[in-house]
């Protein structure tokens, strides 16, 4: 009975000061480190796993998928990022120009506007499929990860620069040329009909 009480009392106390020492250990800081140190893991064993954010910062890896952005100037809206997305966290609308209407940084002529380039980044997994099939690599991923916010919607971001205007004015500039060249078509049908 006396070993009994006697083995209760020091698994009580292992368990105890177990506790006790974490609750020591808990008040000190964490060094921040990069993954790459080879000293990272092995800070867990000394101090608290946690860090007191937002003073401080864990240091952002190079290849972290975070927030996405969109170089506008780039985009020739191809909407092969739309179509590649799985969640279709991406809403592209697009307008044929009437005729070249620029050239990305790398060369490519761009022929379409980006009436509507939204990106819901509440839905976005981060998988960067993307970025990856970007032609001009104009959709990239920052290092940005702090977006809170309070209202979901705020997490729709939006690229386009244009109006609803003067998106209106670009598609009845399309129709209208667009009506040209069927009237053009129609007449130079009838004019062969007419003279053979």
């Amino acid at each position: 009975m006396v070993q009994k009480v006697i083995k209760a009392f020091t698994t009580a106390w292992k368990g105890l000061s177990l506790t006790i020492r974490h609750l020591f250990v808990g008040n000190t800081k964490r060094e921040i480190v990069t993954v790459s140190n080879s000293n990272y893991f092995k800070q867990l064993e000394h101090g608290t796993n946690t860090i007191q954010y937002p003073k401080q910062q864990l240091p952002v890896p190079e290849v972290g998928r975070y927030q996405l952005d969109v170089e506008m100037d780039d985009c020739i809206v191809c909407d092969l990022c739309a179509k590649v997305c799985p969640v279709n966290c991406i809403d592209i609308e697009s307008i044929k120009a009437t005729e070249a209407i620029g050239q990305t940084s790398d060369g490519t002529t761009k022929r379409l506007y980006a009436a509507k380039f939204d990106i819901d980044m509440a839905k976005c997994m981060y998988c960067g499929l993307c970025t990856i099939v970007c032609p001009t690599e104009c959709i990239t991923m920052t290092n940005q990860y702090d977006k809170t916010v309070f209202q979901l919607s705020d997490l729709v971001y939006q690229f386009s620069d244009m109006t609803p205007e003067d998106a209106a004015e670009k598609r009845a500039l399309f129709d209208k040329q667009q009506a040209e060249k069927q009237a053009a078509k129609l007449a130079a049908m009838k004019q062969k009909e007419g003279g053979a």
